[in-house]
């Protein structure tokens, strides 16, 4: 199934209610749930989901690894790319008892990197048989 996003900032987005959401209509109870971004400056990740302080560092890390200053010598967004690259773009979870197996503590992210933007990302449920 195809979902739109927009988002307000470079950032990461928590979409795993979203996830539940299709894992739960689609009836599967035993298989794997891929999450895809067809997007080259945003991606996907799974990441500690208790409190936003994760997602901030993470993202303050990547500006780090990544600057965006006219030192870093790259032009227009190619950060953005590099830390698509960086991060993927996709997640693949296993699902059991119509549930997706994440830690406690687990989440599933989109992550922009180029923001604001309208995007778009793709779940797909499969089951085992």
């Amino acid at each position: 199934r195809e979902f739109s996003i927009s988002t307000d900032h470079e950032g990461m987005y928590n979409i795993t209610a979203r996830l539940r959401e299709v894992i739960r209509e689609s009836g599967v109870q035993s298989g794997l749930a891929v999450v895809y971004c067809p997007h080259t400056t945003a991606g996907i990740t799974i990441n500690e989901n208790a409190t936003r302080m994760c997602s901030t560092i993470c993202c303050s890390v990547c500006a780090r690894r990544f600057p965006t200053d006219a030192s870093s010598g790259m032009p227009g967004n190619s950060t953005a790319h590099l830390k698509c690259s960086y991060v993927g773009p996709s997640q693949t979870v296993l699902i059991e008892d119509g549930k997706p197996i994440l830690g406690i503590w687990q989440g599933v992210y989109f992550c922009e990197f180029d923001g604001p933007r309208h995007r778009r990302y793709y779940i797909k449920v499969m089951a085992d048989d």
